[in-house]
């Protein structure tokens, strides 16, 4: 175990069996492009596994970052020391429960999951098809788009919590509210979702679906790397008509700018540092202020 730092030593020792990685770059994991080197990295294949990563991390006193798709998600240009457990395509899995009921697991995107429904005969998840980020990382936000939300059809999940202990919540004790859950405020990771559909012709949801698609592709800017939304709406407006009534289309810093094409998209406009984003995310927010007297607040997740 040459050329491993102290805690990559232990790492390896303690959990021989789950899958790791060492230096692995967050610009990799995240849809910003953006982050640096991460000490380790575990891809935990199923709740077993995330519960031995959780207790080893306790024995080590190392609290460990929880990492989805990364489509919302800020990472630091110096890297991060200690852990991140990575769920995307790892924790895997779909299935259905009966008539109008499927679970599904965190690691499995959005996308998957409206589609597996779709290919049910299952509609209400149409609205999480052009949704980026996965499954766990949807229901511990709420998140939501063209007016559907993850509460609308979420009954119960299945809730690890870093000593790795298991509980399941249902959709009223998630206490979901606009892009928000209970376990932003407590903690905890997703390991599974219910949710409750409604039964309808394929050819309908897929329509619908391919619909919202399109509308997805001619107003927002899919071709640059970005978080998605990134700021919160705030009450009292949008924030991207806020940000266009304060004249910053396409306004940059560095190597990040505000979409010409979405004002409420930051984006990657190539080579652009995690420090450039937080600087254009704190003066866009400052300026409109300014221009509005309404403060938009960050939706992207600085790590």
């Amino acid at each position: 175990m040459a050329g491993l730092t102290h805690f990559q030593q232990k790492i390896v020792t303690l959990l021989p069996k789950i899958d790791l990685s060492f230096a692995e770059t967050m610009a990799r994991h995240t849809s910003f492009r953006i982050g640096g080197e991460v000490e380790v990295m575990a891809f935990p294949k199923n709740a077993q596994e995330l519960a031995e990563i959780l207790s080893t991390c306790k024995q080590l006193s190392t609290k460990p970052a929880i990492l989805g798709a990364g489509t919302n998600v800020l990472a630091p240009d110096d890297g991060l020391h200690g852990l991140v457990i990575c769920l995307k395509d790892c924790m895997n899995g779909m299935e259905q429960l009966d008539d109008t009921h499927i679970r599904v697991a965190a690691g499995v995107t959005m996308t998957r999951a409206a589609v597996f429904a779709a290919n049910l005969g299952l509609s209400g998840l149409e609205f999480a098809h052009g949704i980026p980020g996965t499954v766990g990382g949807g229901v511990y936000m709420n998140a939501g788009a063209y007016g559907g939300e993850i509460c609308q059809v979420c009954t119960s999940v299945d809730v690890m919590d870093l000593s790795g202990n298991l509980t399941t919540y249902t959709a009223e004790q998630m206490a979901f509210s606009y892009r928000h859950s209970r376990l932003e405020d407590e903690g905890g990771i997703v390991v599974s979702a219910v949710f409750a559909l409604t039964p309808k012709p394929q050819e309908e949801i897929k329509a619908q679906m391919k619909e919202l698609m399109a509308r997805r592709s001619a107003s927002q800017p899919l071709e640059l790397p970005s978080a998605g939304s990134a700021f919160k709406r705030p009450v009292g407006g949008y924030a991207a008509a806020l940000i266009d009534q304060a004249g910053l289309k396409g306004y940059q810093v560095g190597g990040a700018a505000i979409s010409t094409k979405h004002a409420g998209f930051a984006v990657n406009m190539g080579g652009a540092t995690a420090e450039d984003v937080k600087n254009l995310l704190a003066q866009v927010s400052d300026k409109v202020f300014q221009n509005s007297g309404i403060r938009l607040e960050p939706e992207v997740r600085i790590w």
